[in-house]
């Protein structure tokens, strides 16, 4: 079974899960989850929303461009926060305590909440060798592209929206790339003083694309925004890195960065991108960590 339960509670009364066969998992008051054959399971709550997350075409989208190496320097700064904010891995449940040893064995886990591809995590667990990895989505396709990309991966699907079904303080290290946001849940599956990663368009993110009406608009300020947010359930940013480039796109890459994103689902089957035969997109999205408080005494 290629499947750490040790990361997953039940959606619908929250203890713990446990392997009951090869196949199944399950929780004291007798809910049972099967497998899906590829070895991910679906943990959604009773009367969850039927909604699917990304299709199989964004995803195939995502999956060309990321393979490009488009986004790259994205991946790179995320290594660089990682690292740069890493915790240890000591004493998950809480702040050590005096004469407590640091457990220097126990590998590093990462949450990747809204995975889609898997293109990030995956970088983060090259980056960390290894290291535990937690993939979760609402789409089941996503799921699945994921777990490929990441060896030895758990894959869950799941409604970020609702209560997660990720145990308390099970995280090292928790990532949300172009993704929705749930502070409180996200406070509480990251472990006191572990690293929360975030990274957030900012208004000049496909400016070039929005003039020509081939993408959504962004906000001014959205780092601040998710700032104010995580700071309100327990979480202090300790930095901030600006990613910013241009991205020499041809038609077949323009179609490619507007079909993986939010924009695919706002235009009609058929309407393409505007044409021309080059046009430098600019990539601009700030790269957030926040730290977990520490669980006061």
């Amino acid at each position: 079974m290629s499947i750490d339960s040790t990361w997953l509670r039940c959606p619908n009364c929250f203890h713990d899960l446990e392997p009951v066969t090869d196949r199944v998992l399950g929780c004291s008051t007798g809910h049972r989850f099967d497998l899906a054959k590829h070895g991910s399971v679906t943990l959604l709550p009773p009367k969850a929303p039927r909604t699917v997350g990304d299709d199989r075409q964004m995803l195939e989208a995502r999956t060309g461009l990321l393979e490009s190496g488009a986004y790259a320097p994205i991946a790179d700064a995320l290594i660089a926060a990682m690292h740069a904010g890493r915790p240890s891995t000591a004493s998950r449940a809480g702040v050590r305590q005096p004469g407590e040893s640091h457990d220097t064995s126990a590998a590093t886990r990462i949450a990747d909440l809204g995975c889609g591809t898997g293109y990030y995590a995956g970088a983060l667990g090259r980056a960390g060798p290894g290291a535990s990895v937690l993939l979760a989505d609402r789409s089941p396709a996503a799921v699945r592209m994921a777990m490929k990309a990441v060896s030895g991966s758990t894959g869950v699907v799941l409604d970020l929206w609702r209560p997660l079904p990720i145990r308390d303080a099970s995280a090292d290290i928790a990532l949300n790339v172009f993704a929705p946001r749930n502070p409180e849940e996200f406070a509480r599956i990251v472990r006191p003083g572990g690293v929360l990663l975030v990274v957030v368009p900012t208004a000049l993110h496909f400016i070039e694309l929005r003039r020509i009406g081939a993408a959504l608009d962004i906000p001014d300020g959205k780092a601040e925004l998710v700032a104010a947010q995580f700071s309100d359930v327990g979480f202090t940013a300790s930095g901030t890195t600006r990613v910013e480039y241009p991205l020499v796109a041809d038609a077949e890459t323009r179609e490619l960065l507007v079909d993986m994103g939010p924009t695919a689902h706002h235009r009609a089957d058929g309407e393409r991108a505007a044409a021309s035969d080059e046009l430098s997109v600019t990539v601009s999205v700030d790269v957030v960590t926040f730290v977990r408080s520490p669980v006061l005494q």
